[in-house]
């Protein structure tokens, strides 16, 4: 049971949640330790737990989200026991359960996926062949049947003569394959007998030619060989294949198991074929043994060109999966379904739905699989189940309302909310402050290109060679296009694919939307516009490849239609991870003008939200979206939430943030070193680092030598990873060890304690009072997202404040026996704080206890009307006075309830430098909200102080004085009506 913790408000659990709280399970976090704390969760006012991927994965993840089974739960967070368990504990305190799910891909390479790793040993002839994204047609002849295993961490002609690929003999399953450390590589049991063949005089000398044993094993090298080829695709001979070759491998095994002289000899031979390092030549039979198998093992670095299955992102060890087969979807949905049917998951959230062949397709039939499982066929479509997908929208882009989703995962209102606390009227000074600081400036629109064309060079080469090879079939089909060349061709979709400005379109055979068909030509008018080529026919051609518009007049169902539409859904699947990695993954470590903005879903061509910009997003999502997740911290966050609101005050201090970089830029020269004849860490990472600590520096002390040297260790860390992903002085693939020991040289000097230390004597200070302006901007974001039309989800361990950085960095443990400790002292306060708790809680609002009182009284204001929040309407409020710009105010209202949110924003110039909350009403001076829906006769009632507020005639309508809102609390929610305690 958690200490201190009273049972709370018990309400019958729903589908769709009225707050989520993600939790990131691992070996060092699971369902038993989930279980122990769902009484605090539930108490705090959380409806629904929100658990990342917990189906079997890679042993030692960390994540969930290499699967490699999905029929089982991971061992290493618990049993199938322990997860009812877990649901059961849930289900005692009214909360349900939403799963993150992962339909894309899987994680392959090591010995876990028993999919892949029939699929390396049968080839095509795999019954499991259809399962994952192979063109087993490649470019490279070479390749033609086969699979790249990009693997090896030398050139292959070096791993196999270090004797690093070993044959390995299993007799115990009558089995062989090659291993390379953890890997395993099952041998085509057609090649049986280039192994066994040399066993037979051997055992016929010692057996007797009449043994039958060995006649046995003579027949089997025989039924080896016999075997359906590997090419072979027809149902019935895959099915023989299956069949015949696992009674073989049992009658191997049988034979060894009552002949130990067989099980001698066929090791015997093993250790000759593996060969011997002082012999190069030795290793000859091992090689050739390879060469005849379904994988072709391959260094790493080969992959970027070479590879032919599709992957997640670049990432080797993750293949992509063909969920639009529905013998995949069964397979890999059977169990999170019947979950379902058996009511302990109340929802999914989809993982990368960008990378499905077809998302529209695929929502369809996970409704209404979830539907048939929660025996409610009857709903299927027209009231779907709780289902949000991790679409990543860019810009003014929508999520296509025909998709049968709740909404998305959240980044979206994650970068509006965030936006409210940013200046847009300082984007000039602070891009100027940028440039002075480099030397030089940055053009935001080529950058992206430059990017998003690096990662289609660099990393994903092999899948633009993929799509390629399939748009060059296409062109050599008609006289009016068969003179495009394969070269000028995948010039022309590098180019296509590095102009788009979403991550992906939704052509389907049924057609495409007029929004796509804008997006696909604007990114054709660019590419075109980019070429120095004198013909630039060959992008219109593209152009009406992607559109499907060139098949138009075929038939439905003929081969070049077909072979249109198939080339022009695939390439989306390839645009997406091009945008991933260009945006996310490198322009967003590049371009560092206020790091802030750059954020998952982020657009760094804008520059802050205006109040009439977020009142008009949530009124169209409450009318779009209602149930859709909000967000503001996540595990794919590049900072936390609190992290951002303390950069956002860069925006409101420009001429400050100037002078301190001057100052700073002086102090560290001397810290930095020469590589390649460059002073080294660069100017933009130099500028980087300096908002990073802005960010992440602890609210409690770094003096102690242990808490400093782990915040350095975090911060070296974090540079080292941002500086590879930045790919301009180091990167994941090119190491430049010089470069990045500078940086890890220039940060520990930076952060070395000690009096002689200028910059820490002029940072700290700077630093303090920008994080306390960051509290109350964090506490107004914290109350918006509670507020908003959306379900709030709270990410691990933001229940309090959280000063995290990227992954790994905010994957770290919890410490929840701090929260619940503070949540007990909370609760004892009763149910409205007032007097000397409260302004305790104002005097020391580095602990986090105000972010966790804000978020558990909100969520009980949630839990006690519910239609207020999930269905209530969005009304904008309009703010009056001097102060005016520095509020957002709304209400929520359903029937005769009313709620009114009011917070303030952008308060650095209202501060006047003190560490004082924005509460005193001589800061907001006359600022009034106006209430036009109320009168003077009724109350206001503040549901986080219990003040009873009146409300004012003005000039004929009501109102009431911010100063008045905000006299006790930084952040004012209140219940409106002639009796709002009664309903509070």
């Amino acid at each position: 049971m958690v200490r201190g913790v009273d049972p709370g408000i018990m309400k019958t659990r729903t589908h769709i949640p009225l707050a989520t709280y993600r939790l990131q399970l691992n070996r060092e976090f699971t369902f038993t330790q989930a279980s122990a704390i769902v009484p605090y969760l539930s108490a705090l006012g959380i409806s629904h737990c929100y658990l990342s991927p917990c189906l079997k994965a890679r042993p030692g993840s960390m994540h969930g989200y290499d699967i490699v089974d999905h029929s089982a739960f991971n061992p290493e967070i618990g049993t199938a026991e322990d997860f009812d368990r877990f649901v059961s504990v849930l289900h005692q305190h009214d909360m349900g359960l939403i799963l993150d799910i992962v339909p894309n891909h899987m994680g392959v390479m090591g010995s876990d996926n028993m999919w892949w790793l029939d699929v390396l040993e049968n080839g095509e002839s795999s019954i499991y062949a259809s399962f994952f994204d192979i063109d087993w047609q490649p470019l490279k002849e070479e390749l033609h049947g086969k699979v790249l295993v990009p693997v090896l961490s030398d050139h292959y002609g070096a791993v196999l003569e270090n004797g690093d690929l070993k044959l390995v003999f299993r007799a115990e399953r009558g089995e062989f394959s090659v291993s390379y450390f953890e890997h395993r590589f099952p041998v085509d049991p057609r090649e049986y007998p280039r192994i066994l063949q040399c066993c037979t005089t051997v055992l016929t000398a010692k057996l007797g030619e009449q043994s039958s044993d060995l006649l046995e094993f003579q027949s089997l090298i025989t039924a080896f060989g016999h075997l359906p080829a590997r090419q072979e695709t027809s149902s019935d001979r895959i099915a023989e294949r299956h069949r015949d070759k696992e009674i073989h491998k049992r009658r191997l095994a049988e034979l060894c198991g009552r002949s130990p002289e067989m099980v001698a000899c066929i090791q015997q031979n093993v250790d000759r074929i593996n060969g011997n390092p002082a012999d190069p030549a030795s290793f000859e039979g091992l090689h050739q043994l390879i060469k005849a198998q379904t994988f072709r093992l391959a260094n790493w670095r080969v992959a970027s060109d070479d590879i032919h299955s599709r992957r997640f992102f670049d990432t080797n060890d993750l293949a992509g999966i063909r969920v639009e087969n529905e013998k995949v979807f069964e397979a890999t949905h059977r169990l999170i379904l019947n979950l379902m049917k058996e009511d302990k998951v109340d929802g999914f959230r989809i993982d990368h739905p960008d990378g499905l062949y077809d998302p529209a397709e695929y929502f369809e039939r996970l409704q209404a699989s979830i539907a048939l499982a929660a025996s409610d066929s009857e709903n299927a479509g027209t009231n779907p189940h709780y289902v949000a997908i991790e679409k990543i929208l860019t810009g003014p882009e929508r999520l296509p309302a025909n998709w049968p989703v709740c909404g998305t995962t959240g980044y979206d209102f994650a970068n509006l909310v965030n936006g409210v606390f940013v200046d847009p009227s300082a984007a000039g000074r602070l891009e100027r402050i940028y440039r002075n600081f480099l030397g030089d400036g940055i053009d935001v629109g080529d950058l992206l290109y430059r990017c998003r064309k690096l990662i289609v060079r660099v990393a994903l080469a092999s899948e633009v060679n993929v799509l390629a090879n399939q748009i060059a079939k296409i062109a050599l089909a008609k006289r009016h296009t068969c003179d495009f060349t394969l070269n000028s061709l995948r010039d022309a979709l590098t180019e296509v694919v590095a102009s788009f400005a979403v991550y992906r379109t939704y052509v389907t055979p049924s057609g495409v939307t007029g929004t796509d068909v804008q997006r696909i030509r604007s990114a054709v008018a660019t590419a075109k516009w980019r070429s120095p080529a004198a013909d630039t026919s060959i992008f219109d051609f593209v152009g009406e490849v992607l559109l499907t518009r060139i098949a138009e007049e075929e038939e439905p169902d003929s081969a070049y239609r077909r072979a249109v539409t198939t080339f022009a859904m695939k390439f989306q699947q390839f645009s997406s991870p091009v945008m991933a990695k260009g945006l996310e993954d490198t322009a967003f470590y590049r371009y560092n003008r206020l790091v802030s903005l750059n954020d998952v879903g982020g657009d760094l061509h804008r520059f802050g939200t205006t109040t009439p910009e977020f009142h008009i997003a949530n009124q169209e999502r409450l009318r779009d979206w209602p149930h859709t997740m909000l967000a503001t911290s996540t595990h794919d966050s590049k900072r936390s939430e609190d992290v951002r609101a303390r950069i956002n005050v860069l925006s409101e201090l420009p001429g400050i943030w100037r002078l301190r970089l001057r100052e700073w830029k002086r102090f560290n020269r001397r810290h930095k070193l020469l590589v390649n004849d460059t002073p080294a860490p660069s100017r933009n990472d130099e500028y980087l680092l300096y908002q990073t600590l802005v960010g992440a520096w602890p609210a409690e002390s770094v003096n102690h030598p242990q808490g400093g040297k782990d915040f350095t260790e975090r911060i070296e860390a974090y540079m080292l990873k941002a500086i590879r992903e930045a790919k301009e002085s180091t990167s994941w693939i090119n190491h430049n060890i010089e470069y990045e020991a500078a940086v890890s040289s220039f940060v520990r000097a930076l952060l070395e304690p000690g009096a002689q230390n200028r910059f820490l004597s002029d940072f700290v200070p700077f630093q303090h009072r920008v994080a306390r302006i960051a509290l109350w901007n964090g506490l107004a974001q914290t109350l918006l997202k509670l507020t908003c039309p959306g379900v709030p989800d709270i990410y691990q361990g933001n229940d309090l404040w959280d000063f995290s950085l990227v992954d790994p960095d905010n994957r770290r443990p919890v410490d929840y026996s701090l929260r619940q400790d503070m949540f007990k002292s909370l609760r004892e306060w009763g149910n409205a704080p007032s007097g000397e708790p409260l302004r305790d809680l104002l005097e020391s609002p580095a602990d986090g206890r105000l972010k966790l009182y804000l978020t558990w009284k909100t969520l009980c204001l949630r839990q006690e009307q519910p239609d207020l929040f999930q269905q209530g309407e969005y009304l904008p409020l309009p703010v009056e006075g001097a102060r005016a710009n520095h509020v957002v105010a709304f209400a929520r209202k359903s029937g005769s309830r009313l709620a009114m949110v009011v917070v303030p924003r952008q308060i650095a110039g209202l501060l006047n430098d003190s560490d004082l909350p924005p509460i005193a009403p001589d800061a907001w001076q006359d600022t009034r909200v106006a209430i036009p829906f109320s009168n003077s006769a009724e109350k206001c009632r503040n549901v986080l102080t219990g003040e009873v507020l009146e409300i004012q005639e003005n000039n004929g309508h009501a109102t009431i004085a911010v100063g008045r809102l905000l006299a006790a609390f930084p952040v004012a929610l209140c219940l409106l009506g002639n009796n709002p305690a009664a309903t509070a």
